[in-house]
């Protein structure tokens, strides 16, 4: 009876404990293309002053930031100069003119793959930017990936070793971020996704809880195993290539300043989410927007599989 008294008072003790978890707030931001949007710039300091205005306890993006060009410097530094917590990750095209070691170097980025903790929360940074051509695993660099076809977003198994141990290593409730989805982009996802579930099992509670992405420019959630993958839009627009150009939307200027833009739909206003985690759940506010006119029913795009939306819902989750 004593015994029965005192596991009682435990677990009464760790309930009460996972109802005073103290919330955890961060904000989020992918895809600002830099060397695609024209006012990228503008677009970071508005999600800069956001994250102030919410006093988030981390900054993090997602990827496709900019490429390590000198002209790009002043756009690095507006992030650099933000005076809280910040976290990187690489994106796919962050090496379309340089390799993984340039980009990281010129970032400021020690590891391509790493964790950290914050508060009762742990979070995971993975780099799925590696092409596995049947033989060996290649990291992406100068563009390499565009002739590999559907041989590439690899996450390699030095990474898959390591992600297996830091996941063990911890007792804290895991947040995943990457650039490319473990939902849909990575090519083995499945192992992935394997590794978080099985990391449940072994813990007996939903350990591995959202796993969050950019790279598709999309507003998209789907919850696998009750593990939900969440894609972030991008903050600037939604690539839709050279069938879809429109170089009329903006003046010669912009576009000989920006070539690429014109294989966009860009948006009319930074696009960013504000997540707060409790031991409850977690809630993401959006940011709702418009496309810069035409948008894709002037275009006639019906060919997208993904959803083509210049938003990012509010989104509420439950643990």
């Amino acid at each position: 009876m004593k015994h029965l008294f005192l596991s009682l008072l435990v677990c009464l003790g760790f309930a009460a404990c996972q109802k005073e978890m103290k919330p955890v707030t961060f904000a989020v931001v992918s895809d600002l293309h830099q060397d695609i949007a024209h006012d990228a710039e503008e677009r970071l300091s508005t999600f800069l002053r956001a994250a102030n205005d919410n006093q988030v306890d981390f900054i993090i993006e997602l990827g496709d930031f900019c490429m390590p060009k000198e002209e790009n410097k002043p756009f690095l530094k507006r992030w650099q100069d933000y005076a809280g917590e910040k976290y990187m990750l690489l994106g796919n095209h962050d090496m379309d003119n340089c390799s993984k070691e340039e980009v990281m170097q010129f970032i400021g980025m020690n590891n391509r793959y790493y964790s950290f903790d914050k508060g009762d929360f742990h979070f995971v940074i993975l780099d799925p930017n590696n092409i596995y051509d049947g033989e060996k695993y290649i990291p992406y660099e100068n563009g390499n990936y565009f002739g590999y076809g559907e041989k590439v977003s690899y996450v390699d198994p030095e990474q898959v070793e390591w992600l297996k141990k830091d996941l063990q290593a911890t007792d804290k409730r895991c947040i995943i971020f990457s650039h490319q989805s473990f939902e849909c982009s990575s090519q083995n996802r499945e192992e992935i996704r394997k590794i978080f579930e099985d990391e449940n099992l072994r813990a007996g509670y939903k350990k591995v809880a959202v796993a969050f992405s950019g790279h598709d420019h999309t507003n998209y959630m789907k919850e696998i195993n009750g593990i939900a993958y969440i894609q972030i839009n991008s903050a600037s627009n939604q690539w839709v290539g050279e069938k879809y150009a429109c170089p009329e939307r903006f003046s010669d200027e912009i576009n000989q300043k920006r070539p690429a833009l014109k294989y966009t739909l860009p948006y009319k206003d930074a696009l960013y989410g504000i997540v707060t985690l409790t031991g409850d759940g977690m809630q993401l506010k959006g940011v709702k927007s418009e496309f810069i006119a035409p948008g894709p029913e002037e275009l006639g795009i019906t060919d997208r599989s993904q959803p083509l939306v210049p938003w990012i819902e509010d989104l509420q989750l439950t643990f």
